[in-house]
């Protein structure tokens, strides 16, 4: 039942997607980082006071190293969404998965099934044809970008994993992944222009900010406590809510060739996770550091 999280957090997360791309019209990438997780440090803070569970962890460097994958990989989202179709920089941001098995693989040091093999085939394959011909050559850039945000949201829902099930309570976990996350943008604006925050646009930043931390505590409970591969499954819900959203809002029409790309790429990614030994989940458990 902790899996079925993931659904909560694909709506919010699909909903955070649009006010991403509301605000990537009126102010940079960094910038909506950076409200997006100042959102997310305040309410996890607010929660931490209200459940009585001090915010010191004796896990700094996991913290550290879950801070930075998961701001990187939310940079590198919100610039694709801003870049390319809703349903497009989902469903790239969205091989997390894939990248997770291999992941998962190699740090294990265990030799790759052949269905594993046939899955990674079947997600990635779908990734280039997404990539090409489906995508003009302006939104190549986009891409790429989307394609690396999947790479680091895997490094991030991994070391998500080790935090919760090393005992670090969820709401822990949000709050330094919040806390790194504006430290990151914050000086990364340093070197560029802010924007105004008008009544006629904090809306979006509000909207984007709490459905993002929303769906970021769900997540974060689907991961820690759910069985991976149904989590995994069900997590493309979000691909689905983006692009009924992209096409209501923005009429996005997409090729025939995008559709199949992004069933190849769900498929392969729950295929991906299937095909991981039970034991290999459970091992990852194992490393605290």
């Amino acid at each position: 039942m902790q899996s079925l999280w993931i659904l909560v957090s694909g709506f919010f997360f699909a909903l955070m997607g649009v006010f991403v791309k509301l605000g990537a019209e009126q102010f940079a990438t960094a910038e909506l980082v950076f409200y997006r997780s100042l959102t997310t440090l305040l309410v996890a803070l607010l929660m931490l006071r209200w459940s009585g569970i001090a915010w010191r962890s004796e896990k700094p460097w996991m913290h550290c190293k879950r801070g930075l994958t998961g701001f990187v990989s939310l940079l590198l989202f919100f610039q694709a969404i801003a870049l390319l179709p809703l349903a497009t920089a989902m469903t790239l941001n969205y091989t997390s998965p894939l990248f997770l098995t291999l992941i998962t693989v190699v740090l294990l040091h265990e030799r790759p099934r052949p269905l594993l093999l046939v899955a990674l085939a079947l997600g990635f394959g779908g990734t280039v044809l997404l990539l090409r011909p489906s995508l003009r050559p302006e939104e190549m850039l986009g891409g790429a970008v989307g394609l690396a945000s999947g790479l680091f949201a895997a490094l991030a829902y991994y070391n998500v994993r080790q935090l919760v099930r090393a005992q670090e309570p969820e709401i822990r976990v949000v709050l330094y992944f919040g806390l790194y996350a504006t430290l990151g943008a914050a000086l990364w604006m340093l070197a560029s222009d802010w924007h105004p925050v008008r009544w006629s646009n904090v809306w979006i930043l509000l909207g984007m900010g709490l459905t993002g931390t929303f769906g970021q505590l769900a997540v974060t409970r689907a991961y820690g406590h759910g069985r991976t591969v149904v989590t995994a499954a069900l997590s493309y819900g979000t691909v689905v809510w983006g692009s009924v959203l992209g096409i209501a809002i923005w009429h996005e029409v997409l090729p025939l060739t995008s559709w199949l790309a992004m069933t190849l790429i769900m498929a392969g990614g729950v295929l991906a996770v299937a095909t991981v030994p039970a034991r290999s989940d459970a091992s990852l458990t194992q490393t605290s550091d």
